[in-house]
């Protein structure tokens, strides 16, 4: 049996932090059923590369999950949530603060129906405060949490990082969590109850190393001034070919075996010295542009010394460890037969990840869910004609 398949999940969430936490939850096993607009289309289906009419990005995120789509504002859309919920176990959301309410399914609405529902929301900012109603991405959470104000070159702007640190880490890591505790408590008590997250709040609590510092008085980080942040030479160094080697040697076992190994021991005087750090960052520089890449690689692969070369996703996916680890999986596609995607990265004793299928087709699951809610081809009829569902 599958670690959550006795959970039921309806998500009406968008674009990457709720589609992410339902598919985690949906690897380990939930039932997941997204509720999408027939006619809104959402952002990352439009994501390149496309693969059919949408793109890799939406069939990873919605892997394992079956799809209906309702439009909301409609009275008989409305009506079909409210059925749903009467067996769902879950209902996450995002949208803006208040709207969930005006459309009559809000936590206190769908509570009525179903008091032991756990009903989370993620939002930029979260349902209360002067932020609450105002709109916002990744790069603005990041922005007012405090955390890209350290998170670049001293002598340069904050840049956009490659991937959605508040959006993933922020919103949907902590969803879970949240989710995964409220059932618990649940189990517990029989009560349900409502999850605020926001992605601003999860952003400003990741400042665990310099956060805490900030916070007692003692020290306000500054960009490239920090242990981890560039501050020392526990950094990014270039290579002879244009590539890079991440240096994260800082225990002296590991920088006196780095410097051992590259025949510069003279340099391990400079570790525990704060002024000279640039000396050494110098150095570094200067010797790892003597070697390509590959030679780096050759000459580091058989060390443990915090030293690994930067990959791009296409070497990562190759790597031997992520193989071993079955990060790269193949999940049924309805339409190549199996597409390669990211694994879930929870591994159990018990209990291994089920990919079922990659996302699909708006809707696709509509059918078949009006049908087991024990509506009559008529009456499903009728819902399209309406345009209150779309199949």
């Amino acid at each position: 049996m599958s670690m959550l398949s006795d959970i039921k999940v309806l998500d009406l969430s968008t674009l990457l932090p709720g589609p992410y936490a339902s598919m985690m939850l949906a690897d380990m096993g939930a039932q997941v059923l997204r509720v999408e607009s027939p006619d809104r289309v959402d952002l990352v289906r439009q994501l390149e590369p496309m693969i059919g009419d949408s793109s890799a990005a939406h069939q990873y995120l919605n892997r394992s999950k079956r799809s209906i789509a309702l439009d909301l504002k409609q009275a008989e859309a409305i009506a079909i949530v409210h059925q749903l919920v009467q067996e769902y176990d879950i209902v996450l959301e995002q949208f803006r603060p208040g709207v969930m309410d005006r459309l009559g399914i809000g936590y206190e609405a769908l509570k009525a129906i179903n008091p032991r529902l756990i009903f989370c929301s993620i939002t930029g900012y979260g349902q209360t405060g002067p932020h609450k109603d105002r709109a916002g991405h990744d790069l603005n959470y990041l922005a007012l949490s405090g955390v890209s104000s350290y998170s670049h070159r001293a002598d340069q702007p904050p840049v956009p990082l490659g991937i959605q640190v508040a959006d993933v880490a922020g919103g949907s890591l902590h969803s879970v969590i949240g989710i995964l505790t409220a059932i618990h408590h649940r189990e517990k008590t029989g009560e349900g109850q409502m999850i605020d997250i926001s992605m601003t709040d999860a952003a400003f609590a990741l400042n665990g190393m310099s956060g805490a510092g900030s916070l007692a008085g003692q020290k306000q980080p500054q960009a490239e001034a920090e242990l981890l942040n560039g501050g020392s030479f526990y950094d990014y160094y270039e290579t002879l070919d244009g590539r890079y080697f991440s240096v994260g040697s800082l225990e002296p076992k590991f920088f006196s075996g780095l410097f051992d190994l590259i025949e510069r021991p003279e340099l391990k005087s400079l570790v525990t010295q704060p002024a000279p750090q640039q000396q050494l960052k110098d150095s570094l520089k200067n010797i790892f542009k003597e070697k390509t890449f590959g030679q780096w690689q050759a000459i580091f692969s058989d060390y443990d010394l915090c030293v690994e070369p930067v990959l791009n996703l296409t070497e990562a996916a190759k790597h031997p460890q992520l193989q071993a680890r079955d990060m790269v999986v193949d999940v049924p596609h309805p339409d190549s037969g199996t597409q390669k995607q990211i694994g879930c990265p929870i591994k159990f004793s018990g209990y291994t990840a089920t990919y079922r299928e990659a996302g699909g087709k708006v809707g696709s699951h509509g059918r078949q869910v009006l049908e087991e809610l024990g509506l009559q081809a008529s009456e499903i009829e009728s819902l399209v004609s309406q345009k209150a569902v779309k199949l």
